[in-house]
């Protein structure tokens, strides 16, 4: 902490070098072309401070900041020590401006290159820019001398402390919001409803879930209030899961919760009740922990689920409603991502109030971009950031930021960084290292790091395309439900063998033959690691009564808590930015492509790497379904086609050395298949991920065809209209 004429700094730790004894450290500012992060035009200026050797938490000592023009003290934090670099923030108004440049030539020294003559010129780097020097007379190589360095040429970009074009940030004004009112409903209380039993109906175009009053019995009328469109709308139609898994509004307290109905339209309540494989699912739930005072991250029915419902900005001031985020659902993919870029432009902080100036070393990019990203609040992180690479000539005007994006995101999901792995399932994806903290001790702050720059990547617009995610992790970014076909996405033999445990018991036997335990065994840097699914489970039988609790402890084991801390510190970057209620316009796999872009698929190089098999392996590509297949393929638009690719793949990606060299989930390369199946054995187009592989039916028609395997490719995350 740093007092300074009753005014305070914040520090942030990190560990570096420690600086020179017996010296009052400067501090690296982020000022001009020095590393660090500044707020430009706000009220505060944030610096880079070495702790110096020796100093203990609680203990203060002096730092020279601003180039030198002034001497704060700091007080080391808890947990920091000597050596270690800290970052402080000033206030703004207390920060004498830096000197002044002096006026005229700036020079610098320069050495003669050897073989260079009187009067023949040579070329130098200085300061980003090759300058031409021509030797003077009397001297030769090895002398030193100095040369006036010419202005910098000016380039036809932005300044980096200009405000962005209109074009860039106008758009939120076309966004509009529904004006609304809070309308009062009457409503019949259903039969076989009891008192404190929820149910669900249609309300001012929401589907809103309403619970039995203590005094209230079937048949008598109850009354409930609501915020609706003052507008005439149409029926609105809200996201439902292929499982059957919807959202809807909670009339008691406002917030968005997943239910879902039985055949009969009544809401089945999974809380509590045995695992079931084909209808149980879970929602990452963040939860305070008694015994350590601090955030935990669990998974819960997903009946027991909600968010807000509405979205509020850093100052809490209301930027949309329920109603446009239930209206917003119903749009298309473009439609959506536009209507999201509006409302993050109204979340994004005024340039008058203050943008943020990152500079950062291009050989110590990750570092130093950690360091001063990990620095800033959600206000901050909600300002527009300008970028700089020191000593390099570019003005940031949108590439210089694409830039820093992608070389981020390559460094941080790269394997060998040791966060991320590939998916065993699908070498297009990553998933996160289970091992990763004892491969990098910063571990957790580089996650959430990672998550920051995920959503602030979405908040302005930028794709990371390296960054292809396992589907549950984009589950638990969007807090969808995910069920136990969730875990063949991440381990197809684990999957499949809790499956044959399952019918095993289903088919008259007894489990206990298998001689398992509530146990999993995993290699960890070489070495194999018991981990237990439950307290003391070594010790706990499986048996035909508790087998679906053994599944669904395999199931929270894979899909949460082997990763648990990493995937708390993504979620915790990712919700630094991005409010979590305006996530849920989106399904999971609408987020990969907003978030990584759509692909670029070469429909030729798809069509010759494709095999067939069953009732296509004789005609081939001359199949008549075959062909109305590529036909229809060929009319969909980049969006559909990439839903099309996930359908059948897992994934957006296409590698890079394109279709030849798809891979399965075995690691070995699989070709997309399309194989032919008779109608009386499946009445829609089914996809297999692991293999690459489409059943299609024998349409009789590109018309059924069409409407089918349009069906079933969205059905992975569908609409429902009532």
């Amino acid at each position: 902490m740093v007092w300074r004429r009753g005014k305070q700094a914040l520090t942030k730790s990190n560990s570096q070098q420690p600086p020179a004894r017996n010296t009052v450290p400067e501090a690296s500012s982020a000022a001009g072309s020095e590393v660090g992060v500044r707020s430009v035009g706000g009220n505060t200026a944030t610096f880079r401070v070495s702790i110096p050797p020796g100093v203990v938490p609680g203990q203060e000592f002096q730092v020279r900041v601003n180039s030198g023009t002034r001497i704060v003290r700091v007080r080391c934090p808890r947990n920091c020590r000597g050596g270690q670099i800290i970052q402080i923030t000033v206030p703004v108004d207390d920060v004498p401006e830096p000197p002044s440049e002096p006026q005229g030539p700036n020079f610098a020294s320069v050495t003669i290159p050897p073989g260079i003559r009187p009067g023949q010129t040579f070329t130098v780097h200085l300061q980003g820019r090759n300058i031409n020097v021509t030797c003077p007379v009397g001297c030769g190589p090895g002398i030193s001398i100095r040369v006036a360095l010419p202005p910098p040429e000016v380039v036809n970009a932005n300044n980096i402390d200009r405000p962005p074009e209109e074009t860039g940030r106008s758009m939120h004004n076309e966004i509009k919001t529904a004006d609304t009112r809070i309308q009062t409903f009457e409503v019949q209380v259903p039969r076989g409803v009891r008192p404190g039993q929820s149910f669900a109906l249609m309300a001012g175009g929401q589907r809103v879930l309403i619970s039995c009053p203590p005094n209230a019995q079937p048949g008598q009328k109850i009354r409930f209030k609501l915020q609706t469109s003052t507008g005439q709308t149409a029926p609105t139609k809200f996201l439902k899961g292929r499982d059957g898994w919807t959202r809807t509004m909670r009339v008691s307290d406002q917030r968005l919760q997943w239910i879902r109905l039985d055949e009969d339209g009544k809401i089945v309540n999974y809380s509590g009740i045995t695992f079931d494989v084909e209808k149980s699912a879970y929602v990452r739930h963040f939860s305070p922990n008694n015994s350590s005072g601090e955030t935990d991250l669990t998974l819960i029915s997903a009946d027991r689920s909600s968010c807000a419902s509405n979205v509020v900005d850093h100052l809490n001031k209301e930027i949309c409603t329920s109603v446009d985020l239930a209206e917003a659902q119903s749009k298309t993919f473009e439609e959506k991502a536009a209507w999201f870029s509006g409302i993050c432009n109204k979340l994004c902080v005024d340039w008058n109030a203050g943008h943020m100036r990152i500079n950062v070393r291009r050989d110590h990019l990750l570092e130093d971009s950690m360091l001063a990203v990990m620095s800033l609040g959600q206000e901050e992180l909600r300002k527009i950031w300008r970028f700089e690479f020191i000593d390099e000539l570019g003005v940031d005007a949108g590439g210089l930021a694409r830039e820093w994006f992608q070389l981020n995101s390559e460094k941080l999901v790269n394997p060998d960084f040791g966060l991320f792995t590939f998916s065993a399932v699908n070498q297009m994806c990553l998933q996160i290292n289970p091992s990763s903290g004892l491969l990098n001790d910063e571990h957790l702050d580089y996650f959430r790091f990672f998550g920051r720059i995920m959503g602030k990547a979405l908040f302005d617009r930028q794709l990371l395309p390296t960054a292809h995610l396992v589907r549950h992790m984009y589950k638990h970014l969007l807090g969808w439900p995910i069920t136990m076909s969730d875990l063949e996405f991440i381990d197809t033999e684990v999957y499949r063998s809790l499956l044959q445990v399952k019918q095993y018991q289903e088919s008259g036997g007894d489990v206990t033959d298998l001689y398992l335990d509530f146990t999993v065994t995993e290699e960890v840097m070489g070495e194999s690691k018991v981990i237990e699914l439950v307290p003391d489970g070594s010790s706990l039988e499986v048996t035909n009564e508790n087998v679906g609790e053994f599944m669904e402890g395999n199931l929270r084991h894979r899909v949460l808590d082997v990763t648990k801390k990493q995937t708390m510190s993504i979620l915790l970057g990712f919700y630094d930015v991005i409010p979590e209620s305006l996530m849920t316009i989106f399904d999971f796999n609408e987020l990969e492509l907003l978030m990584c872009g759509k692909p670029n698929i070469d429909m030729e190089d798809w069509q010759q790497n494709t095999e067939y098999s069953g009732e296509f392996e004789i005609c081939q590509s001359n199949h008549q379904v075959v062909d109305w297949f590529w036909q229809i393929v060929e009319d969909y638009d980049s969006s559909m086609k990439a839903r099309l690719l996930q359908f059948s793949t897992g994934t957006s990606g296409v590698p890079s050395r394109g279709f030849s060299v798809l891979q399965g989930n075995d690691g070995n390369v699989r070709p997309f298949t399309l194989h032919g199946v008779m109608l009386d054995q499946c009445l829609y187009p089914r996809a297999h991920t692991c293999f690459n592989r489409i059943d299609l039916p024998l349409f009789t028609s590109r018309e059924d065809l069409e409407e089918k395997l349009k069906f079933s490719v969205m059905m992975e995350s569908t609409f429902d209209m009532e």
